[in-house]
């Protein structure tokens, strides 16, 4: 419990009247004692010596009953002394002492301090009673020691009550003290009571401004000032307070929509998600019927345009820096021209007004992209909610330029996938792909007759124009013959010409088609169908390059490279005699034999990637995946008709699908019921990867040993077991 001001103000004076008595009692109860014990001293010093002289006589005569009626005539009449006794040379001659004798202890308890002085000492009993015992030497110590036992009761009985008689007159003075100064306290804290007072009816924010009149002395008037003063103050500082509650409120509750959005941006990765995200938030802020935002690509030349419902690219340059030209200048959230925008491809749905509201977006200090707002006549946007909206794109741009350079990547890795794997116009990425694309480079600037030898739809043709491309004829005829597409009689006039009557219905002369190729190339497609006839002035060509025409005698030069084609076992052909054996081997002299599309492992899922672009770009529709169901049924089937099939079942897949990923019900039933395709081996694989290992390190075996972790001997030992031969060599 807390005390009063006045309380303990009269508590303090009676504790320091009290306290000032009991000093002063203190120091007359000690002064008195002292002076009482002094006296008893000397008044026992006093009367052993006197005894002690007339008990001499005694002792020296032996008259033992005397001295024992002298010490109790003494104890009689001296009621302060309450024992004495004699002792000669240990023995005790005469004793006046209550008990059964005197006690051992008592005996020596004191002692004279020499034959002529006598010992005072205060000793205390086992009860606990104190005595001032004397020793007294008699006639020089050889009549023996005279003892007396003084009682301090007597003493200790006067000084209490000296304490008695002092507390006595503290009461006396105390309570007329306590009277006179209740009354000047009372006097004195009658204003800071008042004061008090008022102080309690004092309610921060609500009741500040207490009326009260307080007379006093000047420092009881200046507190009273001093506080009027402190409750204006008070109600100031609270009003602030308030105010500055209110705004930090405010600040906390745009920080936490801030840092939710940032937590929620951060955990996203995909811009479509992102941007559909940021646009939600954006419209729960403020109440626009359409926004978008604008990001700039990383070397600002692309715009990105992120809606509610995805994200798209401007790759317009000249659009994408005029608007960032007119965005550099913006000074936070501002209204610009809204021509500035005329331009750029906006949304459906999106007005574009005269004046438009831009909130630019900034990471790392760099302005980076703006915000547009489609603001009404009746939009309640206010800046608040603006400023707002600043902070949350400041957060969330570090995301969302993550998000645009991983798109990019992404786009250029794609890109560079792309580029690696494909070679004029062929895709493929399989290492038998690959070395073929270097057989054509290495053949390509030569003249050298090609045989190209796969099945139907592997691209016999591509790379029939491939090779004539990269060669120095690139600029001269690439003539494309299909032997298979003739019959026997026309196919010598179709490659040679004829002159005129050569046949029936040869009504003027003709070139043949190796005239047309003068200076190019000759594509001989199907080559095993040439009929037996037909194939030996095609041997005369490739030996001399020297023909005639049909129904003409005179011989015609011309400088043609040939390259012919066959889906079919040229030397099996040659075995049952429907093919000239010296015109294989003039045709076989770089042979490429193309692999099938069901040993080229992951390519069928790139050419389907490659056809899907293709196709919904013709078909104009925005299909971007391939479902994994559809993806696996495309890798399962064996593919008879190779890349030409995979070609027209991507095409029929585009048409037929109606959303943005091909399913697989899009694909053609034989694919949706096909068997997989047989997987590849150990064997198979290891072949594979020594392959792979050795076409990036460009056959040098020693940095392919190192790749694959493994001794020089062991990689010898598997190319023998595998067969595999250095390309570069064979």
């Amino acid at each position: 419990m807390q005390l009063s001001l006045k309380g303990t103000l009269i508590l303090t004076i009676a504790g320091l009247v009290m306290l000032s008595i009991l000093a002063v009692a203190l120091l007359a109860s000690h002064h008195y004692a002292r002076s009482q014990e002094e006296l008893l001293e000397a008044q026992a010093v006093n009367l052993g010596h006197t005894l002690g002289e007339e008990s001499t006589d005694f002792v020296l005569t032996n008259d033992l009953v005397s001295l024992q009626r002298r010490l109790e005539r003494y104890k009689q009449t001296t009621p302060q002394v309450s024992y004495l006794f004699v002792q000669r040379q240990d023995k005790i001659l005469a004793a006046v002492f209550q008990g059964n004798g005197v006690p051992r202890e008592l005996i020596d308890a004191n002692q004279p301090l020499d034959k002529h002085t006598s010992s005072l000492k205060k000793i205390m009993s086992k009860e606990g009673d104190k005595y001032l015992d004397l020793a007294v030497p008699m006639f020089e110590g050889r009549a023996g020691v005279l003892r007396l036992g003084f009682s301090e009761e007597h003493l200790s009985m006067q000084v209490a009550q000296l304490w008695q008689g002092i507390f006595s007159l503290a009461l006396v003075i105390l309570v007329p003290a306590l009277f006179i100064g209740l009354v000047l306290i009372s006097r004195i804290t009658r204003p800071l009571a008042a004061l008090v007072k008022a102080a309690g009816e004092v309610e921060p924010g609500k009741k500040m401004d207490v009326q009260f009149n307080v007379q006093g002395q000047k420092e009881i008037q200046a507190l009273s000032d001093a506080f009027r003063r402190m409750t204006s103050r008070i109600q100031e500082y609270t009003t602030r307070l308030e105010e500055q509650a209110e705004a930090l409120e405010h600040a906390h509750r745009r920080m936490q929509t801030t840092c939710e959005v940032a937590r929620n941006v951060s955990a996203l990765s995909d811009m479509d998600e992102i941007g559909g995200y940021l646009m939600r938030r954006i419209k729960k802020i403020i109440h626009c019927p359409s926004n978008l935002i604008l990001v700039f690509g990383p070397d600002r030349d692309v715009l990105f345009v992120i809606t509610e419902k995805g994200t798209y690219p401007v790759s317009d340059r000249q659009t994408a820096q005029s608007i960032d030209a007119a965005l550099q200048n913006l000074q936070g959230v501002e209204t610009i021209d809204g021509r500035v925008f005329e331009s750029l491809p906006l949304p459906e749905g999106f007005v574009l007004g005269e004046k438009q509201v831009v909130v630019p977006l900034y990471y790392e200090d760099i302005l980076c992209g703006a915000m547009l707002a489609s603001c009404s006549s009746k939009c309640k946007c206010d800046s608040d909610s603006m400023e707002l909206i600043s902070l949350v794109l400041s957060h969330a741009s570090g995301t969302i330029r993550r998000a645009i350079l991983h798109q990019e990547e992404i786009k250029k890795l794609k890109q560079g996938v792309s580029e690696s794997a494909g070679f004029e116009g062929m895709i493929g990425r399989d290492y038998r792909m690959q070395t073929i694309y270097r057989l054509i480079q290495d053949v390509a600037p030569t003249d050298v007759t090609v045989l190209i030898q796969g099945e139907s739809g592997t691209g016999k043709e591509l790379v029939a124009k491939a090779i004539h491309a990269r060669s120095s004829r690139r600029d001269n005829p690439f003539v494309v013959i299909n032997c298979s597409a003739y019959p026997a009689t026309l196919l010598e006039s179709e490659l040679f010409g004829h002159e005129k009557g050569a046949f029936t219905g040869a009504i003027r002369q003709r070139p043949g088609r190796f005239e047309q190729a003068r200076g190019g190339t000759v594509f001989l497609d199907e080559i095993a169908e040439v009929d037996l006839s037909a194939q030996v002035k095609l041997l005369r060509v490739l030996q001399t390059q020297k023909f005639e025409r049909l129904g003409g005698e005179k011989s015609i030069e011309v400088d043609v490279r040939i390259l012919a084609a066959t889906n079919k076992d040229l030397l099996e052909e040659v075995k049952a005699g429907r093919f000239r054996e010296d015109l294989y081997y003039r045709l076989d002299v770089v042979p490429i034999n193309l692999p099938p599309l069901r040993e080229r492992g992951n390519d069928t899922a790139l050419l389907a990637r490659h056809f899907l672009e293709r196709f919904a770009a013709v078909q104009d529709k925005r299909i971007n995946e391939i479902s994994s169901s559809a993806m696996r049924a495309l890798l399962d089937y064996s593919w008879p008709g190779n890349v030409r099939e995979l070609e027209n079942v991507m095409e029929q897949a585009v048409v037929l699908c109606k959303g943005e990923t091909i399913a697989l019900e899009d694909l053609p039933d034989k694919l949706q019921g096909a068997r997989p395709a047989r997987r590849k081996t150990i064997e198979d694989q290891e072949k594979n990867l020594l392959l792979e290992t050795l076409e990036a390190c460009g056959w040098n075996k020693k940095m392919a040993a190192e790749r694959l972790g493994i001794g020089r001997s062991t990689l010898y030992a598997k190319l023998k077991k595998h067969g595999i031969m250095d390309s570069s060599t064979s």
